[in-house]
């Protein structure tokens, strides 16, 4: 079972910032797609940003600009940094990584979720 440990939420003041890691229990070449989503109370968890296969990253229009997306194979992290928040930042994170076989969906894989709470 892949695992993915998140760290890095927690409180921050509006234009701030905040760093999100996230560790793979298995090799990122292995996964077609990662990426970080984020989900209000209430809501569907939607993608804030995300690899797809070797691709540049693409990014939620709300936070283009904002947010940036990184990966590290040889550590199989995956980070989130985000600069200049507000409290509509506020929310759970998550980040995920899907695993594709012969061009089907095999498995979808999530954090714990993390919580980022901006407020002054």
């Amino acid at each position: 079972q892949v695992q993915l440990v998140e760290s890095g939420g927690g409180l921050a003041q509006p234009g701030g910032s905040l760093r999100l890691s996230c560790v793979v229990s298995e090799s990122l070449f292995s996964f077609r797609s990662m990426g970080w989503y984020r989900q209000a109370p209430g809501k569907e968890r939607v993608s804030v940003a995300r690899f797809i296969s070797g691709g540049s990253p693409s990014y939620a229009d709300s936070v283009k600009g904002r947010f940036t997306i990184s990966r590290d194979s040889a550590t199989n992290t995956m980070d989130l940094q985000m600069i200049s928040l507000n409290p509509e930042h506020t929310t759970v994170y998550y980040c995920n990584v899907r695993r594709d076989w012969l061009g089907v969906l095999k498995g979808l894989y999530w954090g714990q979720g993390t919580q980022v709470t901006v407020t002054s």
